[in-house]
């Protein structure tokens, strides 16, 4: 059996593969009990839809293997953590456990701003662990956005080339 590290250095692996792909470097691993996972990376700009972050895509897929949109007992990883929309589904679908790496302190929505995986007025609460590898997660974020603003800069002072466009993760 794998540990938290273990399967969140997998996620970051995904996190990578987004950065390479000029996508917000998000990375998600989702693990049912009988240890079948599910890996995924941030895809909205390349896929022209808002609601693919690492989370989504991670639960689509296993969802899909399993065949019900319910997954007790599962656990997600993931590098950041996560908004209000996953926070959403990772309630809908039932998971059991939400690791994350690094906090999101603008819009995250399980300490950072909201608490909602918690929240005991709801029909379902989710154990999380938050803090797994985060400097390598918040790493990743930071040299990402650090490249995507100096890049910016550049091309503003050539002229001709269009700037890339403002990309955040919401």
């Amino acid at each position: 059996m794998k540990t938290d590290e273990q399967w969140m250095a997998l996620a970051l692996t995904q996190a990578e593969q987004a950065a390479q792909q000029q996508e917000v470097p998000v990375g998600a691993v989702l693990v049912l009990p009988d240890e079948r996972y599910f890996a995924a990376h941030n895809q909205p700009v390349r896929n022209h839809d808002g609601s693919a972050h690492a989370e989504v895509c991670a639960i689509r897929q296993a969802c899909a293997a399993v065949e019900n949109y319910r997954l007790p007992g599962a656990t997600l990883y993931v590098t950041l953590e996560p908004c209000l929309m996953c926070a959403g589904l990772i309630l809908h679908t039932r998971l059991a456990r939400l690791v994350y790496a690094a906090t999101d302190p603008k819009t995250g929505a399980v300490d950072s701003l909201y608490q909602v995986l918690s929240d005991e007025r709801l029909n379902h609460q989710v154990a999380v662990t938050a803090d797994c590898q985060a400097a390598a997660a918040s790493d990743l974020l930071k040299d990402f956005f650090r490249q995507r603003r100096a890049l910016r800069r550049s091309q503003r002072t050539q002229p001709g080339i269009q700037a890339v466009p403002e990309q955040r993760r919401t």
